[in-house]
């Protein structure tokens, strides 16, 4: 079994659904007392707040990369990163680990285009929604995106930062992101990618009337899967 490497602690609320969904596969696969060969680097998450706040990714790059190296003198064999809005600076990563790393659009898309979805709605930070880092790679692989108009992607990204984040579960929030997924379901989306890894903490298939695909879990999975493919 590789031993999986994880950036974690932004948040620390959905590194937690990482680290539980990657042991549950492992022993679901293996059964009796398996679990994963796992080091968690989990970042000091203020500093990462700040740089949402000043916009030097640069210095993001630089403290993402510090991590993936400490992983890889500690023995992991690949490496993720447990959120979606740093991918970011991905191609800093890989470049300074040199290790396989298991991008968490690329394994989004793997998993749309399998069911066959062609128009998926992208709800994440302001940072996801707006940039084209995320977006590109899906729409590379043939994969129309919707995000919310303006005013939506301020009320998701708020809710994300002021609750999620920090484990706040709000039921009213639950409804703007319900009225949110019907309106992009009206607008021709065939599926909704939770592209945040906190929004899995509020919404679940039955709050949504599009099929949901929470990156968290999909992202888990994955490393999981690779970790036990020799």
């Amino acid at each position: 079994m590789k031993t999986i490497g994880l950036i974690g602690g932004m948040s620390w609320e959905s590194t937690a659904t990482y680290y539980l969904e990657i042991n549950r596969y492992i022993n679901q696969k293996l059964g009796g007392y398996h679990s994963a060969k796992c080091i968690l680097y989990n970042i000091q998450y203020q500093d990462i707040k700040d740089v949402h706040k000043n916009g030097d990714w640069d210095r993001a790059g630089d403290i993402l990369s510090e991590a993936a190296l400490s992983l890889k003198m500690g023995g992991a064999d690949f490496i993720i990163l447990a959120t979606n809005t740093m991918h970011i600076v991905a191609p800093r990563i890989k470049a300074a680990v040199n290790l396989p790393f298991l991008h968490i659009a690329e394994v989004t898309a793997d998993r749309l285009l399998r069911d066959e979805i062609k128009i998926a709605a992208l709800l994440g930070t302001r940072f996801t929604m707006e940039k084209d880092f995320y977006k590109k790679m899906l729409e590379d692989r043939g994969i129309n995106v919707l995000i919310p108009d303006k005013d939506q992607i301020d009320k998701i990204h708020k809710i994300i930062n002021k609750e999620l984040i920090l484990g706040k579960i709000e039921p009213s929030s639950r409804e703007c992101f319900e009225s949110i997924i019907h309106s992009l379901h009206n607008r021709g989306a065939q599926g909704v990618i939770l592209g945040c890894t906190e929004i899995g903490l509020l919404i679940k298939q039955k709050d949504s009337i599009l099929p949901i695909y929470d990156t968290a879990l999909l992202h888990a999975d994955a490393a999981a899967d690779y970790a036990l493919n020799e």
